[in-house]
């Protein structure tokens, strides 16, 4: 049972910390969901994980052994990212297939019958430069690289960029489909999170450079709620309770609320609970903080 583990991962650019002695543990047979505001360090943890970025600290490791400078372990993962990102560099300026055939020459797994069918199903002129491609179709680009790769390790950073809700749909069914068959472990990164959330296992939390909470994602959502009404009732349910998120309009008041194990909510007739979806959790946990309004 292959684990890919990182264990204190630091990173620094320019005298900035962006990544704090972070430690993750991926296991396998599983679909991640990693979520985070823009700037949370997501990419930069997941070119660490794959050996595209070297930390400026900590380690990352394979079933024990590092996967810096390791061709075995890097045979095993793949980092599809968004070719946006390319920007001016030489590989944007080639073609589509000239990419894919490096991406084959690259992945000893590749499989070309899907490469194939993928491009078909996605209308995908391969002979158009990178550069030329809109939003939607660079991001197919990278779902192709993804799924064919083939690779046990797969990470997918906002694979869904500028494509439209039909093509969304069609790419989650795409990977619950190989997820199934091959049991391949993915690391999504996405924005959009509430059409996603059905599909994570579990969902990974980075904020300010730290994994705020790994959990199965439903267990999580089980565990949250809103609770307002009168500030007072309100605070009277939430004593002792782990309170994350707050808001205030005059005596009125809302509170995101996490429950431990074995907790639970007292009955109240003048409150209002409601279960939230894991885009609200994720904006109670690392949206600011509201000012009170009277």
């Amino acid at each position: 049972m292959s684990i890919l583990s990182g264990k204190g991962i630091t990173k620094t650019y320019g005298g900035s910390e962006v990544l704090h002695a972070v430690d993750l543990e991926l296991e396998p047979n599983k679909i991640y969901g990693l979520i985070g505001r823009n700037g949370a360090g997501k990419t930069t943890l997941l070119s660490i994980l794959t050996a595209q970025n070297p930390a400026t600290a900590g380690s990352v490791t394979l079933n024990g052994e590092p996967v810096w400078e390791n061709p075995e372990a890097l045979s095993r993962l793949c980092f599809s990212r968004e070719l946006g990102l390319l920007g001016g560099s030489s590989a944007s300026a080639i073609k589509v297939k000239e990419y894919l055939q490096v991406a084959e020459t690259f992945f000893p797994h590749w499989d070309k019958e899907m490469a194939e069918h993928l491009i078909k199903l996605f209308h995908l002129d391969i002979k158009k430069r990178i550069s030329k491609l809109s939003r939607g179709m660079q991001s197919m680009v990278t779902i192709i690289v993804a799924l064919a790769s083939k690779a046990e390790f797969t990470f997918l950073d906002e694979p869904v960029a500028g494509l439209d809700v039909v093509a969304r749909e069609k790419f989650y069914r795409l990977l619950l489909a190989e997820y199934e068959e091959s049991g391949r472990t993915f690391v999504v990164s996405t924005h959009i999170i509430e059409e996603a959330a059905d599909v994570f296992e579990e969902v990974i939390l980075v904020n300010e450079g730290r994994i705020m909470l790994k959990e199965n994602t439903q267990e999580l959502l089980d565990r949250c709620y809103h609770v307002s009404g009168h500030a007072d009732a309100v605070a009277a349910v939430c004593e002792g309770l782990e309170v994350r998120h707050e808001e205030r309009l005059g005596r009125s008041r809302g509170a995101t609320v996490l429950l431990a194990p074995g907790q639970s909510l007292p009955e109240r007739a003048d409150v209002t609970v409601q279960k939230m979806s894991l885009q609200k959790v994720f904006v109670a946990l690392c949206g600011e903080e509201e000012e009170e309004s009277v």
